[in-house]
C-alpha cells in the first residue's frame, strides 16, 4: 500500500454518512445495541440493506446469532443517544422506553426511521462482518432531519439554495 491506515480512515471520513443504532437480543434475551454509520441500501426489490460490525466488537456474537434486528436512523437531536450506544461497558438501554419489534428486537423511540429486518446474509470482510438484511417493516418521519457524521464528528445537514 502506498498509504497508511490513518490516511485511509481520514479519507473515508470525508464521506458524509447518516448515523444509525442497530439493536437485537442476545441468546439470553437481553437487549444489545451499537451505533453504526456503516449503513446503506442494497436493493429495492427485495428491500435489502447492509451494515457492518467490527470483528472485535463485544456485541458481535449476539448479532451473528440473531435472525432479526432493528435499524434506527437517528434524528439530528439524537447525538447523545448515538454516543451512548457507541460506548462499551454501559447499560445502553437504561431508562429508554422500548417497543418490541420483529423477533422481539428492541425498538428505540422517536427516531427519524425504524427498519425491522430479518437476516438475509452475513459475510466476513477484513476486520468487520457484513450483514445484509431484508426490511420486513418500517416506520419513518419524513419531516425529521437526520443526524450526520463527517470528519470524525457530528455535523448539521442543510439544504443548498436552488
Amino acid at each position: 500500500m502506498s498509504f497508511d491506515l490513518n490516511m485511509f480512515r481520514n479519507t473515508l471520513g470525508l464521506f458524509v454518512t447518516g448515523v444509525t443504532i442497530i439493536t437485537t437480543r442476545d441468546q439470553e434475551g437481553d437487549p444489545v445495541g451499537i451505533t453504526a454509520n456503516s449503513f446503506n441500501s442494497v436493493s429495492l426489490d427485495p428491500p435489502l440493506i447492509l451494515w457492518s460490525v467490527g470483528q472485535n466488537a463485544r456485541s458481535l456474537e449476539a448479532f451473528r446469532a440473531a435472525t432479526s434486528f432493528a435499524v434506527h436512523i437517528l434524528r439530528d437531536d439524537q447525538a447523545e443517544l448515538s454516543q451512548r450506544f457507541a460506548t462499551s461497558g454501559t447499560d445502553k438501554f437504561s431508562g429508554l422506553a422500548l417497543d418490541p419489534g420483529l423477533g422481539n428486537a428492541p425498538l428505540l423511540p422517536d427516531c427519524a426511521a425504524r427498519l425491522e429486518c430479518s437476516l438475509h446474509a452475513k459475510y466476513p470482510a477484513g476486520d468487520h462482518v457484513l450483514f445484509i438484511a431484508k426490511v420486513e417493516q418500517l416506520s419513518s418521519d419524513p419531516t425529521a432531519m437526520p443526524l450526520v457524521y463527517h470528519g470524525g464528528r457530528y455535523a448539521a445537514l442543510s439544504d443548498k439554495p436552488e
